[in-house]
């Protein structure tokens, strides 16, 4: 029987402070509450039976999922802690401090780049430099991404001198 260790080892809730060991489940405690967002796609993977079993047992399997993937990537937002809201007062204190420092140097010629939060408004030309950024890749100027050479594999722009290391931290989950 699996228990919840071997897919995902830092998630692995028995015996954990915090975690009903029956259900294999969270305590909700206090009034904080998650708001829903809105998911607008499906994705379907196949799992060996126990996996199954174990997904099938639990409250929320989708929510749990989605932290797994979450926590494997590194990716939950430090403000929300990967809720997708935050209270109002987080909010009014973060956003003039966003606004007033969305910028950073192009990883290549230093100069100042905006630091787009989305690829939602960006305009198609420069949609896969922002998401190169976006997805944890080196953000360039437009003069300077068509100059850096892309990666056959993945097409983010990478210079040659960072090639080796962009290949350990992006391609080594690929390759085993």
């Amino acid at each position: 029987m699996w228990h919840g260790g071997d897919y995902f080892p830092e998630m692995s809730p028995e015996g954990s402070p915090g975690y009903d060991k029956g259900r294999l489940a969270p305590i909700r405690t206090g009034s904080h509450m998650a708001r829903k967002t809105t998911k607008s796609k499906i994705v379907a993977f196949k799992v060996e039976d126990d996996l199954a079993e174990f997904l099938n047992n639990l409250p929320n399997k989708s929510d749990f999922i989605r932290k797994a993937i979450l926590a494997q990537f590194g990716m939950t937002c430090p403000l929300c802690t990967g809720s997708g809201v935050v209270p109002r007062g987080v909010h009014n204190h973060y956003e003039p401090l966003i606004a007033a420092n969305n910028e950073r140097p192009c990883d290549k010629c230093k100069s100042p780049v905006k630091m787009p939060l989305t690829a939602e408004n960006v305009a198609a030309a420069d949609r896969k430099r922002v998401e190169q950024f976006l997805h944890g890749g080196p953000l360039y100027c437009t003069k300077c991404y068509p100059t850096v050479p892309a990666c056959d594999d993945c097409g983010w722009h990478v210079p040659m001198e960072k090639v080796a290391e962009h290949f350990r931290k992006v391609h080594s989950l690929n390759m085993a």
